[in-house]
């Protein structure tokens, strides 16, 4: 693994259903957060890639292993790294750790693709992005490992 990015969040009270945990949508919307703050690495605003490039990374296909329960006040390390890189979408892996305890929380990939968000069409990665994802480049998994399969793009 060439490196990998981490941000930390915050559980608030309104991230957990009734049981008392995190409501399990919310672990994709927490590694949206870090996916924009990846961007902040090269000194590029989220907002800025999507209105003044015309550069996008919708998902296109999301896969997630719950490993530990998190609740309200708990604080998760996001740590991110690439697992694929094709010309014209890229592969995040997403593993949320609970600080206090270093406990696996969540294990998840997501597939985006990149896109002209004029048109909505598909377009290859801009050097500048590639060249971020090849940062944090992570080894292919041995065979059997959740995620190892390959995805087209």
């Amino acid at each position: 693994m060439n490196g990998e990015f981490v941000h930390e969040q915050k559980v608030r009270f309104d991230d957990v259903d009734h049981a008392g945990i995190v409501y399990y949508p919310r672990f994709f919307h927490y590694f949206h957060v870090a996916f924009e703050e990846l961007f902040e690495v090269i000194g590029v605003k989220f907002h800025d890639m999507l209105d003044g490039e015309h550069v996008g990374f919708p998902a296109v296909k999301l896969e997630g292993e719950y490993r530990s329960p998190v609740r309200f006040g708990d604080v998760l390390r996001i740590r991110v790294t690439c697992v694929r890189l094709g010309g014209r979408s890229v592969t995040l892996r997403y593993r949320a750790e609970r600080v206090k305890d270093g406990v696996l929380c969540m294990d998840a990939r997501v597939t985006a693709a990149c896109v002209d968000m004029r048109t909505f069409t598909s377009q290859e990665i801009p050097a500048k992005y590639r060249a971020l994802y090849e940062r944090f480049a992570e080894s292919a998994p041995p065979a059997g490992q959740f995620g190892s399969g390959t995805t087209n793009g």
